[in-house]
């Protein structure tokens, strides 16, 4: 292994996007700490793809919904980091979330509930534990979604949470600039993974319906994502604060 140069930590890095963004980090120079729910398996072949690359990486098992654990979750984060010798988080990708596809008459307080713990009180308060161990002059990458521009049917509670996250970054760009720290929202379009039963991945009406709207006549895929999180989470970019970037291949425009 090489010594480390940057950690960054990926939250729902066993699949997806988040395995996408921690390989295309890696690959960036990137140490890499990476969490999953469920699917430990997985994120240990993540793990082995890191290595491959020549960076270091660790599997740690979260629940975003759960945010009581968070404390204890950051203790086991500043153990890898010890472990590695390095000087905190550079970088920190809040990416895990699910999703919900349902109309306003039939979405119910329990799938409102879940998604509010999920896709915002999780990021906040996972931000909060973890902004000790991050250095200053680090970076915050929050996931959002196109569906926060754009309306589509059947997906106004998940859309909402976008929402918010898109302001909380604002806000953190406003308190942690005195530390340097910059925090910026990565707005994905319609990707072809296993997100939402992987409906734009299988089913072929709907990712023809997403190509028909998009400039470059594709839906998504995950590797037209990851490169975009390295690049907005690389010290190069450091200067981009605050901002907005939606990767959709011209999703609606």
């Amino acid at each position: 292994m090489t010594a480390s140069s940057r950690i960054v930590l990926v939250t729902g890095g066993s699949r997806g996007l988040g395995r996408n963004a921690a390989l295309a980090l890696a690959a960036d120079g990137a140490d890499i700490v990476l969490t999953y729910r469920a699917q430990a398996d997985a994120a240990q072949q993540v793990v082995a793809e890191i290595e491959a690359l020549g960076r270091r990486a660790a599997a740690l098992p979260l629940d975003m919904a759960d945010s009581a654990g968070f404390p204890a979750f950051a203790t086991q984060v500043q153990q890898v980091i010890r472990q590695w010798g390095g000087a905190g988080l550079q970088g920190l990708l809040n990416n895990a979330g699910e999703g919900l596809y349902a109309a306003i008459t039939e979405t119910t307080p329990a799938q409102f509930d879940t998604l509010v713990a999920v896709h915002l009180k999780g990021p906040y308060f996972l931000t909060q534990a973890l902004l000790p161990l991050m250095i200053d002059g680090g970076r915050i990458l929050n996931v959002s979604s196109g569906l926060a521009r754009f309306a589509h049917i059947n997906s106004s509670a998940y859309a909402m949470m976008k929402g918010g996250i898109e302001v909380f970054t604002r806000y953190l760009a406003k308190e942690l600039g005195a530390r340097g720290i910059s925090a910026n929202t990565l707005a994905p379009g319609a990707i072809a993974t296993d997100f939402g039963g992987g409906r734009v991945r299988d089913d072929a009406a709907t990712n023809a319906a997403v190509a028909s709207v998009t400039a470059l006549g594709r839906a998504g895929r995950p590797d037209d994502i990851g490169p975009v999180a390295a690049a907005l989470l690389s010290p190069a970019t450091g200067w981009v604060n605050a901002q907005r970037v939606e990767a959709s291949g011209g999703m609606y425009i």
